[in-house]
């Protein structure tokens, strides 16, 4: 694919179209920002912008006539090696545009697939990247062989070029199938190792939102880890999945996914099944909220239309409304009382996570036991099962010979192996007497 090189193509020119034909949906207040971040997170310098309306796009070239005059003299005049536009564009259209300024055009599909193939840094998100733009791709194969001839004729009519798209077509075709049985063959290592968490007990909690809301931060407060957390669109590419560290959770893992965003590529939300796939075993999400952006009640609906395209959405959800410390305290007193539901924090802040922590052990665990409890001599594998889950905080043996142990185990576990025979539950005082 010819996808944006940093180092050759520095300066940009924006082209933002707000077109009334294609505004099906709420629309973002600050969809311009939103773009702009996107050419600047793709290392590109923006020399300039331009924000048009128009009622319907256009055929051959997307942009109205008139308006395609009145930037004309505007880009040919500029530096600008690059144009960018908002929209998903046709190779017809790509094709003209760029015969009519002159210089190389891009569109928001082409931009996005260009950040994610500088931020993939895992062997399968590398392969979900490279999948994504040979997809891309194989739509505009007539964009590299216009200098041939015609790609259609009759009987002893037909040019190289047709022989040309064909080869290619055939070796991208081929590529794209290696590709999906490599990914496949993926997914099922990672099926394998959800069937070794579920066989631990351990609970997954999946981290989603949309891109920039801070769900890498978060990440790292719960896990203790240091994934790259940056105030740009698709920091995270890679979906990462750390143990809990924190006591005062039970035994979870904690998944950090890559960040949505509004009219996301379809190919890129297929390519990236295999990633979104984590979410279906999740036992919780936390849908993380940028809580002080003008548009994140848009943003919400987003983030919940592409988990409803996943299938889910019936998996217990939390919604985290982060980033609170940017907002005024009077305006957040009012949003909590709206919300008393919802859980309000800023991620840079350990103090908030009380609530949080709380809210995550009633979903998962229906709140957590911490105690003793008896084991007769025959259940060593329910006390390894423990062991493995990190619910064992202490241990001794009784003057009759009875494993004791103090931990701390979700509710709906707990419930579980009291039905067991020879598992109880002790008091404090009861463990002075029977301990040796």
């Amino acid at each position: 694919m010819n996808s944006v090189d940093v180092n050759e193509i520095k300066k940009a020119f924006l082209l933002f179209i707000n077109v009334e034909s294609l505004n099906k949906k709420t629309k973002l207040e600050n969809a311009f920002d939103e773009f702009e971040s996107l050419v600047v997170s793709s290392g590109l310098i923006i020399h300039g912008s331009k924000c048009l309306k128009q009622t319907a796009p256009v055929i051959n070239t997307f942009i109205t006539k008139g308006n395609l005059e009145n930037l004309k003299n505007q880009i040919l005049q500029s530096d600008v090696e690059i144009i960018i536009i908002n929209h998903e564009l046709s190779a017809s259209q790509t094709r003209n545009l760029e015969k009519f300024f002159n210089k190389r055009v891009i569109d928001k599909t082409e931009l996005i697939l260009d950040i994610f193939a500088t931020r993939a840094s895992s062997h399968i998100g590398k392969l979900q990247v490279e999948l994504a733009q040979l997809k891309h791709l194989s739509t505009r194969l007539i964009r590299g062989w216009t200098h041939l001839e015609r790609q259609k004729g009759g009987i002893g009519l037909r040019g190289p070029g047709e022989t040309q798209l064909e080869t290619d077509r055939r070796l991208i075709n081929k590529r794209i199938k290696r590709l999906n049985q490599r990914l496949e063959k993926s997914h099922k290592q990672r099926e394998v190792n959800r069937y070794s968490r579920k066989k631990s007990r351990n609970k997954l909690v999946a981290l989603v939102g949309y891109t920039n809301a801070g769900k890498t931060t978060l990440f790292n407060k719960l896990t203790e880890s240091s994934q790259l957390a940056e105030d740009k669109l698709f920091a995270t590419l890679d979906s990462v999945t750390r143990k809990n560290k924190d006591p005062k959770h039970g035994p979870i893992l904690f998944s950090d996914t890559v960040g949505f965003i509004s009219d996301l590529p379809t190919q890129l939300v297929e390519s990236f099944k295999a990633t979104l796939d984590e979410l279906k075993t999740a036992d919780l999400l936390l849908h993380i909220v940028d809580s002080h952006d003008v548009d994140y009640k848009i943003k919400i609906k987003e983030v919940n239309n592409i988990l409803n395209d996943i299938g889910v959405m019936n998996i217990p959800q939390i919604i985290v409304n982060n980033k609170c410390d940017l907002i005024d305290a009077s305006k957040l007193d009012i949003l909590k009382f709206k919300k008393n539901e919802q859980v309000f924090i800023s991620a840079q802040d350990d103090n908030e996570f009380k609530d949080l922590r709380a809210k995550i052990n009633n979903v998962i665990f229906n709140g957590v036991y911490q105690g003793w409890i008896s084991m007769e001599n025959n259940m060593g594998n329910i006390r390894s099962s423990l062991f493995d889950m990190g619910c064992v905080k202490e241990e001794k043996v009784s003057k009759c010979g009875k494993m004791l142990a103090k931990i701390k185990i979700g509710n709906d576990e707990l419930d579980e192996l009291l039905d067991l025979k020879g598992f109880e539950l002790c008091a404090d005082e009861d463990i002075l007497l029977k301990s040796i």
